[in-house]
């Protein structure tokens, strides 16, 4: 994989910045995700939550594949009860916190076959920052056990919460997971934050909520002069800024597309125009 393929978070964990994303993809898990990694993805995100997600699936098609353990990045998220399928949960919902999160992690190995994680996310905050901080220091231990390389957040637009939970935290978020779109801002302070301090700003629903841009004749124009699709261009400038979207494409072609982003550049003027559409 090309150096500029890969970002480094501040845990020193080298992040492929073409990550395949999970979610919503049912029976047909272990199928997408092989094929995926064929196509030369080497980062895979999943949750443990049978609601939106299919983790065995996922090991499954991991399993399949036949790439070795080191050469993949894998990351998987434990969701509180709230966002969990009552009748489907993978962990007691009336047991400690601590042990729901243990539970979860448990789990997680199982379904994807292996013996750690790249990267484990909490998949909300709790309620407060105190009962954040209490999850959160379950999570550092997986790190100092060696159990997990690193681990972060997802929807979290907060971000003085997002800060202050840095600020309090031993060991430190390295990802930040957020739908892009605009009734965050694009969580533009947040993302600000992000590069600061070398977290690693990750997005998903970056295709649905942001038509305006990618549909956009300036942007429609510069992907027929490179000859590349709307979206590998929209992608393209994305990375540019610091901004990693998921790929959770179930379209082979979209899946070979994204691994060509690197074989293109774009001016810095082409740059700023699509941002300026985009309002990002």
């Amino acid at each position: 994989m090309k150096k500029d393929n890969i970002f480094e978070s501040l845990s020193g964990v080298k992040i492929p910045i073409q990550i395949y994303g999970t979610a919503w993809k049912k029976e047909r898990t272990a199928d997408l995700v092989e094929e995926a990694l064929s196509k030369g993805f080497r980062g895979v995100d999943t949750a443990c939550q049978p609601r939106h997600y299919n983790e065995p699936l996922v090991g499954e098609g991991i399993s399949r594949s036949g790439i070795n353990r080191s050469e993949l990045f894998i990351q998987t998220k434990f969701t509180p009860f709230g966002g969990q399928d009552p009748d489907n949960c993978p962990y007691n919902p009336s047991h400690s916190l601590e042990d729901q999160i243990k539970t979860s992690l448990s789990v997680s190995l199982e379904n994807l076959k292996t013996d750690y994680l790249d990267s484990l996310v909490l998949h909300s905050p709790l309620k407060t920052l105190e009962e954040t901080l209490r999850a959160w220091n379950v999570l550092e231990g997986f790190v100092e056990r060696g159990v997990v390389k690193q681990i972060g957040l997802s929807n979290c637009y907060d971000h003085d919460f997002f800060c202050e939970l840095f600020q309090k935290a031993k060991i430190k978020p390295a990802v930040l997971q957020n739908r892009f779109y605009a009734e965050s801002d694009y969580d533009k302070n947040l993302r600000a934050f992000c590069n600061e301090k070398g977290i690693y700003y990750q997005c998903f629903w970056t295709v649905k909520a942001n038509t305006h841009t990618w549909d956009n004749p300036t942007v429609l124009e510069l992907a027929e002069r490179l000859k590349k699709s709307p979206l590998q261009v929209f992608f393209r400038s994305l990375i540019y800024d610091r901004i990693h979207p998921l790929y959770g494409t179930t379209n082979s072609t979209h899946m070979e597309e994204a691994m060509d982003l690197f074989n293109f550049t774009l001016e810095s003027e082409d740059i700023e125009k699509i941002k300026t559409i985009g309002q990002y």
